[in-house]
């Protein structure tokens, strides 16, 4: 596996990388410390005073998508 792309994070930073994806007004609570890591990780940044997931982002979470399936379980 691609260690750029390997992070092993805590579910909550998991979870905060995921609602990232979707439009802000339907984002709830997300933890300002975890947008901040996940933002000097490059895998957020922030625009228009809102935190937006980056490509780099994407590609994390896709990878890391079977480790989710893993938690879940």
């Amino acid at each position: 596996m691609d260690t750029e792309l390997d992070y092993d994070f805590t579910p909550d930073q998991w979870e905060t990388l995921k609602a990232l994806r979707v439009h802000a007004t339907e984002r709830h609570g997300l933890s300002r410390s975890i947008v901040d890591h996940l933002v000097a990780l490059e895998l957020a940044m922030h625009s228009d005073g809102q935190p937006h997931i980056t490509a780099k982002g994407r590609s994390v979470l896709l990878r890391g998508s079977p480790r989710l399936l893993d938690l879940a379980a």
